[in-house]
């Protein structure tokens, strides 16, 4: 390898190095715990030493019922490491279990052969992915049909690896969204950073959580209170498109049975059930195409939608 690509490899690896604080694993995960029980967790992507993955796991391992729990670490420079708890069978099962801690041949790397082996083993995979190499992750939890439940910047909703999948209900949004603090080095420069008790954190304002694990939320009906008739004057067409403009999820009326234009986070509230995503339109999305104009103008990132009932 060459020594400038390492060095870029180094510094990308540096730049994704945001620990989620454990307070936001415990708000997502408390409403997955039925998923875990009996199956192998694997947080990959991950840092046992420092991660609030590992650390959740492993204080909550019997509580939660898991079989066994996975962590590896990625080190650009050198050979790494796993961490592994494995339930067992007899014996009092209370407190916090024992780990061990064995070599791996390579660096951790989640494209490795070495962690897909370990990802083949898995039933679910939790973690706080490389942001820089979001698409390549999701794809393979994809290819390998893992269930999951991992963090995203908002914004990923709109690339063309992963709309499609929101749009054929293959993946959904979590509990959690909105701005979210992370826990950063302090070689790391980035805006709205501050400081606690010596430890540098990063606030990032579109945070999400993707799973595909069927979850309440996924099936609670958002409520309609806005009428159409009447109000059409609220409600103007696209210059381009024929669908009505709605530039609040507030504002999606209960009598329009049409194709509407709604904001990008409408997929944070979105039942299958209710609604059908019919495509999404940004003229700032290459791949999309110019999105649907208002009064001669570029509206701001719409999901089309329609109302099943």
């Amino acid at each position: 390898m060459a020594k400038n690509e390492s060095l870029h490899k180094a510094r990308e690896a540096k730049q994704d190095e945001y620990y989620t604080q454990i307070s936001d694993i415990e708000r997502e995960l408390v409403h997955y715990e039925d998923h875990f029980r009996d199956k192998i967790v694997f947080c990959n992507c991950d840092d046992p030493a420092y991660s609030n993955f590992w650390r959740y796991f492993q204080l909550k391992f019997y509580q939660l019922g898991l079989k066994k729990l996975v962590s590896t670490h990625y080190d650009p420079h050198a050979p790494s490491y796993k961490m592994e708890i494995v339930r067992k069978e007899k014996g009092e099962q209370i407190g916090i279990p024992d780990y061990a801690k064995t070599p791996l041949k390579g660096n951790g790397d989640f494209r490795s052969e070495e962690c897909i082996e370990i990802l083949k083993e898995a039933d679910v995979v939790v973690t706080n992915p490389p942001f820089s190499l979001f698409r390549e992750y999701l794809a393979q939890l994809m290819e390998y049909e893992k269930k999951f439940v991992i963090i995203a910047n908002l914004n990923t909703v709109t690339y063309k690896e992963v709309f499609p999948l929101l749009k054929n209900n293959r993946i959904w949004l979590g509990y959690k969204s909105g701005a979210q603090s992370f826990a950063i080095p302090d070689s790391v420069e980035r805006n709205n950073t501050y400081y606690i008790n010596g430890q540098k954190y990063a606030k990032f304002g579109n945070i999400c959580w993707f799973t595909n694990l069927d979850i309440p939320k996924r099936h609670e009906e958002l409520v309609l209170v806005k009428q159409y008739c009447g109000h059409e004057e609220d409600y103007p067409k696209y210059d381009n498109y024929d669908a009505i403009e709605v530039g609040k999820l507030s504002d999606i009326p209960c009598d329009y049975g049409g194709v509407m234009g709604v904001p990008i986070t409408f997929i944070d509230r979105y039942n299958p059930e209710q609604f059908d995503i019919l495509g999404l339109d940004d003229h700032r999305v290459p791949w999309r195409g110019r999105g649907p104009d208002l009064n001669g103008k570029a509206i701001y990132r719409r999901l089309i939608i329609r109302r099943k009932k």
